[in-house]
């Protein structure tokens, strides 16, 4: 299905820009009229990462007239595996500002705006206004389901994609959108594909569980290719539509999505009618976990004075890693044992610890703090009423103790 243009064209492009938009100028479907309508857009992109780095780039590369840039971050060492935009040099500097940098490299001819916050309940709303599209580039459920019902209340489409280890998926969101008769099509939006983010702890993140860095950029340049479509009305956009890849066995498919009638944005009964918590609608950690880690975290300051009185043979305890056998081989904690979280999920683990009754008290650790607490809850249930959890995990560890093992 077609859509009419989202943007109207430009006066004119200067001499300088029909040399540098050639190529695109030549397509019947997008000619002059389409790269004037480039030129005249205001697209936001959040999150200047993993999808924001090459849909930054193309973006800026197609000509693009005004890109915001929606990112609060600083570039690190591991970002440089998928991250694009940025390079050895940037390490340290403002994400925002280093894509801003690599796109003045790119193309000159485009405007950036810095947006150098945490997008939260009090801003969203002010920084999407004015931009006619919205590319959703974030790496976490909370921010994901804002975007939407922001979007969605200043009637802005937007293309959102996701990516995790070697699988990605890409749709535009546009419930307010109308064909070139003016009727409306009746699309969805993320919470009609979502109605309910996942259970806490179930769903890793891209830091926990690693992704493909070449997926950042084939997702990325989908979100991109129908952000152009889009702007210019050409083709036909992935409104409705959710197309999925996997980089493992080269599959694409493309799955058609429906308007939930039901659903609490919406839907003909919208029981979501403004921002809401988004944390506490998606939870970072179960309840079950946050009462099981209530009184029971211990810092790694504290787990490394432990760690002594234990060589010194007067403490006794086993200290858990529930990480992954891959993360381990990165770096762990001295003294550890490795019992993965899934392991406690299908409740194998428990016969790997030592039996309640023989009172040697159970610590249990991973990356950052969130998988633990999982875990704590399961051995707590399971009897080991004084077992804890490192807060900050193995992370915390290397920065605060032991500097000379990387991180991840």
């Amino acid at each position: 299905m077609s859509f009419p243009a989202l943007v109207e064209p430009a006066d004119e492009l200067t001499i300088d820009e029909v040399r540098r938009y050639s190529r695109h100028l030549i397509i019947p479907d997008v000619g002059m009229i389409g790269q004037k309508r480039l030129k005249n857009a205001k697209v936001l992109v959040i999150g200047a990462g993993g999808l924001g780095s090459p849909a930054l780039l193309y973006l800026a590369a197609a000509g693009v007239g005004t890109l915001g840039i929606a990112e609060f971050d600083e570039v690190d060492e591991s970002n440089l595996q998928r991250q694009i935009i940025h390079t050895q040099s940037d390490i340290g500097k403002s994400k925002a500002v280093s894509a801003k940098e690599s796109i003045a490299e790119a193309n000159p001819y485009v405007t950036v705006v810095l947006h150098e916050e945490r997008l939260d309940n009090d801003n969203v709303l002010q920084v999407f206004e004015g931009y006619d599209l919205i590319v959703d580039g974030t790496d976490n459920f909370a921010t994901r389901y804002m975007v939407n019902d922001a979007a969605y209340f200043l009637k802005i489409p937007y293309v959102w994609g996701s990516i995790y280890r070697f699988d990605g998926q890409a749709s535009v969101f546009w419930p307010h959108a109308t064909d070139e008769h003016g009727e409306s099509v009746d699309a969805p939006c993320y919470r009609c594909l979502y109605p309910e983010p996942p259970p806490p702890g179930m769903v890793p993140s891209c830091a926990e569980g690693g992704v493909l860095g070449v997926l950042c950029a084939q997702i990325g340049s989908i979100q991109v290719n129908e952000a152009i479509k889009l702007l210019a009305g050409i083709g036909d956009p992935a409104v409705g539509k959710l197309v999925i890849y996997d980089a493992l066995e080269l599959e694409w498919r493309k799955l058609k999505v429906r308007k939930d009638p039901n659903c609490a944005l919406c839907g003909e009964h919208a029981t979501v009618t403004g921002l809401i918590d988004y944390d506490a609608f998606c939870g970072a950690i179960s309840e079950e976990a946050a009462d099981a880690a209530a009184g029971s975290t211990i810092s790694v300051t504290q787990l490394e004075h432990m760690l002594k009185e234990r060589d010194e043979g007067t403490r006794d305890f086993v200290l858990v890693d529930v990480r992954e056998p891959n993360e381990r081989e990165i770096n762990q904690i001295p003294g550890s044992v490795l019992i993965p979280k899934g392991d406690f999920l299908n409740g194998t683990a428990l016969a790997q610890l030592p039996p309640v009754d023989t009172g040697t008290q159970v610590v249990m650790h991973c990356k950052s703090g969130v998988r633990s607490a999982e875990t704590l809850a399961i051995v707590k249930g399971a009897g080991y009423a004084d077992a804890v959890h490192v807060g900050g995990g193995v992370v915390a560890w290397v920065n605060q103790i032991d500097p000379s093992q990387p991180t991840y």
